[in-house]
């Protein structure tokens, strides 16, 4: 690409094209982490992907797609893991490095479109999405699939922790056990092996919001 061809520096997604959420809020994703933390910003790794972890789940070579601030990808690549975090938020990505550096973490953190995750050229024995399949519609999933197939091991492993619509006090853009498997089917390259009811705690959930969390894998 030329330069004359790049982005323009006014651009707030970066010559992307904004996803269905960013449209709807008119703002883009990094503007999430401009007045302190993000809602979803726990100052820590999601419980449920600390159970994971411990029972083994995480092998290879990782992605945390839609990274934010890597509390999650952070707690991973602690345990000897490699890990690369992704996420279209400079800011959140510039926190999650400044977190890796205090805390001597090897990590690495890259700005990334999660619906051209093929552009990062590599691939991934283990995959996560902690929050991110649940923001984008139903036009979008499809696409996010696709994204995620490109770069995840034949037969590896994804992980999606996501709000569930299966309780009182759901967290925003709720999603059905019916619209993961419809995302995650064997056309895309996909098979689930279990949605199980979790938990996603948020700043504003004391004890957290109903969430699926998907086990994957890669066909």
């Amino acid at each position: 690409m030329s330069e004359q061809s790049g982005p323009p520096t006014d651009d707030p997604f970066g010559g992307r094209e904004p996803t269905s959420h960013e449209r709807m809020t008119g703002l883009p994703w990094d503007a999430s982490y401009h007045e302190g933390r993000a809602p979803w910003d726990i100052d820590g790794p999601q419980p449920a992907i600390v159970r994971v972890a411990s029972k083994g789940g995480f092998a290879g070579a990782v992605l945390d797609a839609g990274c934010g601030t890597g509390e999650n990808a952070l707690h991973v690549a602690a345990l000897g893991l490699s890990v690369v975090g992704v996420d279209v938020a400079e800011t959140a990505l510039a926190i999650a490095r400044a977190k890796a550096e205090d805390r001597r973490i090897e990590i690495e953190f890259a700005a990334a479109d999660a619906l051209r995750l093929e552009t990062l050229g590599r691939r991934f024995v283990t995959v996560l999405d902690c929050g991110l399949f649940h923001t984008f519609d139903a036009g979008e999933r499809p696409g996010y699939a696709a994204s995620l197939a490109s770069v995840t091991e034949p037969d590896g492993i994804l992980y999606v922790l996501c709000f569930s619509d299966d309780g009182p006090d759901t967290g925003p853009h709720p999603v059905s056990r019916e619209e993961l498997r419809a995302a995650f089917n064997p056309g895309a390259g996909w098979t689930i092996t279990a949605i199980q009811p979790d938990r996603i705690h948020t700043r504003f959930h004391v004890d957290g919001a109903p969430a699926w969390l998907a086990t994957v894998t890669r066909i």
